[in-house]
């Protein structure tokens, strides 16, 4: 991504509550696999760390977190979260069948060949280990957010299923994330298109001009307690809609 929405996206990513809810949404998915707490965990964009934190706070003992960002691993570290490294996710150096689970929260989508990242994430699970992947959902959404975040494609549902079931996984689980907050955000997207405005080139907006913003305390509660709700309900059913998708599969067993 652009280093200047690099700089505030680590300021905000600990309380900003699209960051918050969606760790929520991850740790909720992760809970339910009952994993052992000896279970060998990989966050692969692990950012500053701090899903890395609430799993080594919940009692998971083997977590290893990477990202391919100088800045952000560092920062990790300085929080006292170790085994996080500067890697390729699209080429990771971890042996055979290292990791129960592999976790990537919108990471996917910079990755310019999907193939070889999934077949990547595949080679280090074990056999019936298990993948959470969560990526931007709707082409018919891509904007300069898209641009400064560096992002190859915004996935459907079907698409996410499809590349993961051509990696070989089998996919147990997928549905829409954060429905919220996908009416307000199409028809701001869309709405740009038809003004003036939205006609110019997204290569020739500014740059650093994403979607994350800092927000009033009272909002940024808000919206997390809102989404956190849809959280609770993805327990029990999946969502029709929602600004991402996520994937939960299995590698198959020997």
């Amino acid at each position: 991504m652009d280093l200047r929405y690099e700089d505030k996206y680590h300021q905000l990513e600990e309380q900003h509550w699209w960051f918050a809810s969606r760790r929520d949404a991850v740790y909720d998915l992760i809970k339910s696999l009952q994993l052992p707490s000896t279970a060998a965990i990989l966050e692969i964009g692990c950012s500053g760390g701090p899903l890395m934190q609430r799993l080594r706070a919940a009692g998971y003992t083997d977590v290893t977190g990477i990202d391919v960002s100088e800045v952000a691993v560092a920062l990790a570290q300085t929080r006292g979260i170790p085994h996080t490294s500067v890697m390729d996710g699209a080429a990771l150096t971890f042996a055979d069948a290292r990791f129960d689970l592999v976790v990537a929260s919108d990471v996917l989508e910079h990755i310019e060949s999907e193939g070889t990242a999934l077949h990547e994430w595949s080679r280090v699970l074990k056999p019936e280990g298990r993948l959470i992947v969560f990526v931007p959902a709707h082409a018919y959404l891509w904007s300069q957010h898209d641009v400064v975040n560096h992002h190859f494609r915004r996935y459907s549902r079907q698409g996410l299923v499809a590349a993961m079931k051509h990696a070989g996984f089998q996919v147990q689980r997928s549905s829409f994330w954060n429905a919220a907050l996908y009416f307000p955000t199409a028809a701001l997207r869309l709405g740009r298109r038809l003004t003036a405005a939205g006609t110019v080139g997204a290569a020739s907006l500014p740059e650093g001009t994403g979607d994350l913003h800092y927000l009033p305390r009272p909002l940024n509660a808000l919206l997390t307690n809102w989404v956190k709700f849809e959280n609770r309900l993805l327990r029990h059913l999946n969502l029709p809609v929602g600004v991402s998708v996520f994937a939960l599969a299995c590698k198959p067993g020997p």
